[in-house]
């Protein structure tokens, strides 16, 4: 057993690994409706897994315009996905759903006080519909989802194992395990449609693991074994899933990647709005990148 992790805090966080290890599988995607998704022909009629990626992307230019957590935006992607891989979802429909997704995503996850009004989100959405067409959509939702608003994410996963390795590091070390980037690089792969097919907790630590090596964090080896054991990840699915998102991190820092952009957002806020709306609002000028680590 690796040292920093019999303490009592530690003995904490690992019970509240294994309580979300219990939960994860369910509320999860469908993975055959996930599949469907992947295998549609983009002939307008048909969901596909560009618009469900383009989708995406647009929920977290406004989860980065509204500055609402990443938990927020990870559940948000976790109702998209178990609502598309249960139901024939029309592409002219899906701003309509996703916005909704997100909706109840930001009244679970987000302080009431920080939750904006139904018009302003549509308004700043640049969507046609109504909020009682929202509204609507939202109860739909929610019962094709047997009304399960408490989700297992790989951001709560990102969250437990980045706690419990952390400690592992000297001081001079952590500055090498940058959460905010750990974060960002998640959010990327939230964007791709293949990694809703994984279990949050294998994704969470694809993305811990690849980090880890990156950075040469070779005493935390031991931990990163200690976790995977824990979380009954074998090294066959880790490897298969890293190298995925090791593809898809390459591609989202290459200048060719289509990053959400939330400049577009800005200039449609009317004045009244815009005395609604916090300030910190406008500071976001774009999607950042991942994150450099100090050399």
């Amino acid at each position: 057993m690796i040292e920093t992790l019999v303490t009592t805090e530690a003995q904490e966080l690992l019970y509240q690994l294994t309580a979300l290890l219990e939960q994860e599988l369910r509320c999860q995607p469908k993975a055959s409706g996930l599949r469907l998704i992947e295998s549609a022909h983009d002939n307008g009629l048909r969901m596909t897994a560009r618009l469900r990626d383009f989708e995406v992307k647009d929920l977290l230019s406004l989860t980065q315009f509204f500055g609402f957590h990443t938990e927020t935006f990870s559940l948000a992607v976790n109702f998209l996905d178990r609502f598309l891989s249960k139901m024939k979802v029309q592409p002219k429909h899906l701003g309509c759903v996703g916005l909704s997704c997100f909706y109840l995503a930001v009244k679970a996850s987000e302080e009431e006080r920080n939750v904006p009004l139904a018009t302003d989100l549509i308004r700043i959405s640049q969507y046609r519909f109504t909020v009682s067409d929202m509204m609507r959509m939202e109860k739909i939702i929610l019962e094709k989802l047997s009304w399960k608003v408490k989700a297992t994410t790989a951001f709560q996963f990102l969250q437990l194992y980045h706690s419990l390795i952390y400690e592992n590091l000297s001081c001079e070390r952590r500055k090498y395990l940058n959460f905010e980037r750990l974060e960002t690089q998640l959010k990327a792969c939230h964007c791709r449609i293949m990694f809703s097919k994984a279990k949050p907790s294998v994704l969470a630590l694809s993305v811990m693991a690849l980090e880890i090596e990156e950075q040469k964090l070779l005493e935390l080896t031991e931990a990163l074994e200690f976790l995977q054991l824990h979380s009954k990840i074998n090294n066959r699915d880790l490897t298969f899933w890293k190298e995925l998102v090791l593809k898809c991190l390459t591609e989202y820092s290459s200048s060719k990647c289509s990053k959400p952009n939330v400049q577009k957002l800005k200039w449609i806020v009317s004045g009244r709005t815009a005395r609604q709306l916090k300030h910190s609002y406008y500071r976001i000028t774009h999607l950042p990148t991942i994150p450099e680590t100090s050399s």
